[in-house]
């Protein structure tokens, strides 16, 4: 009997409902932006998120990467006496001291990075050139596209042979197959042996030199040695008949340890080593895992803050409901009233209208949840930016939307249920 009488008030609470279509749908339009913002901005901030966090894993987790830099005294000694040489930054010394000092090291990876033109036949595409070992692939991270890459004959012998990037590749070489050709590098050739595909070329920009306006994938790799011995320590840049020159013997060194653990507490040591040879600050370390813990961080409370903005949009929904509720109630006190007198009790008048806006706002949802899905699709397609849609946000939203309808649904139940039955019935 309960069962058939709550059936028969549900029913009754959607017969009103579709009494006034568009005035329902237009309840509902709140808890639809609302639920759809929930969603949209979610994924939005999440796959912003997911690509910083995949640019920092890319650098190696288990890294610690140390850059030479020219500390600000040099900058302003170089401007004001054109012709100098200043020598800063990181050496091989310094390299086979982390190496052997250093506990729980696997590997240091050293690196020297040129800015030179690169020219094949007509084509000419401004490059890093970059010298480094073989076994680069394994701690940076890159995808063999073809060939291979450099190899320890390589680096023994000294030999003149290069490892492209794609996009480099795309340049220099539009209708041909770069490994039958040569690549020239100031005065010297060099035969490409390998194509790669990069997954961290944004943080390999030089220290020496400006990219801007230039695809950063324009990147040559050559053995640490054959750089050594072409290009020598000592870059020399002229310009309006004077020089600047600097001595740089590496660039970047990049120490992979063992395990995470290490990694913790490799930043102190290595800072501790370089500063008992360094006499001014002139590197920098760069942590990746801290990075990558500091973005982390960084997402969950950009997460919050986004479905807090999102939230209030489904607040607003729900004053709406409530608002349309309360001149609903207005509009059927003699509605009320009949029932009443025809033996409906308050339980029976509370369930519909609840009913009623727990249907508004859920069906509001799941047409919002729907939206909320496709926008994201419509921004990757547009503008090119990620998006990830995730499981736990569509239900978040979605739950709240449900319990806005129950919220904002009670005062208006309440108020209904509480009309006196006799004054209802003598309501115009």
């Amino acid at each position: 009997m309960l069962r058939f009488q709550f059936v028969s008030t549900v029913r009754l609470g959607i017969k009103s409902l579709m009494l006034h279509k568009l005035r329902a749908m237009l309840t509902m339009l709140g808890i639809i932006f609302g639920v759809c913002s929930v969603i949209a901005m979610l994924a939005i901030g999440e796959g912003a998120s997911y690509e910083a966090q995949e640019r920092i894993k890319k650098l190696g987790s288990n890294n610690v990467i140390v850059n030479s830099y020219k500390p600000a005294e040099d900058n302003q000694q170089n401007s004001g006496n054109r012709g100098m040489q200043i020598d800063y930054g990181l050496t091989y010394q310094d390299a086979s001291r982390l190496q052997a000092t250093i506990p729980g090291v696997k590997r240091v990876l050293p690196m020297r990075i040129i800015r030179e033109n690169v020219r094949f036949s007509r084509n000419e595409v401004p490059c890093q050139v970059i010298g480094t070992l073989p076994f680069y692939p394994t701690v940076v991270g890159v995808d063999q596209v073809r060939g291979r890459f450099l190899c320890h004959l390589d680096e023994r012998h000294q030999n003149n042979v290069c490892v492209i990037t794609t996009g480099l590749a795309q340049r220099l070489f539009p209708y041909q197959d770069p490994l039958q050709h040569a690549v020239k590098i100031s005065e010297f050739y060099y035969r490409v042996v390998g194509i790669i595909r990069e997954t961290g070329t944004a943080d390999q920009r030089p220290q020496t030199g400006q990219m801007e306006g230039e695809p950063i994938d324009n990147n040559v790799y050559i053995p640490l040695s054959t750089s050594r011995t072409r290009f020598g320590e000592v870059l020399i840049r002229r310009s309006a008949g004077s020089f600047q020159a600097e001595k740089v013997e590496l660039h970047r060194v990049t120490v992979q340890m063992e395990t995470l653990e290490a990694v913790e507490t490799a930043d102190p040591q290595i800072k501790l080593v370089l500063d008992r040879f360094h006499d001014r600050k002139d590197y920098e370390v760069i942590v990746p895992l801290e990075l990558l813990r500091q973005a982390q961080e960084t997402k969950r409370m950009f997460n919050i803050v986004l479905g807090s903005i999102a939230a209030i949009s489904l607040l607003v929904g729900g004053i709406g409901i409530m608002n349309i509720m309360l001149a609903t109630v207005t509009e059927r006190t003699r509605e009320i009233g009949v029932r009443r007198a025809l033996g409906a009790k308050k339980r029976d008048i509370v369930t519909q209208f609840l009913v009623e806006t727990v249907v508004l706002s859920i069906g509001g949802g799941l047409i919002g949840v729907t939206v909320g899905l496709i926008v994201p699709v419509i921004v990757s397609h547009l503008t090119a930016m990620k998006t990830i849609v995730t499981v736990w946000s569509v239900f978040v939203a979605f739950g709240i939307s449900g319990a806005v309808g129950i919220v904002f649904g009670i005062y208006p139940a309440r108020a209904a249920a509480n009309l006196d039955p006799i004054e209802a019935l003598r309501h115009e």
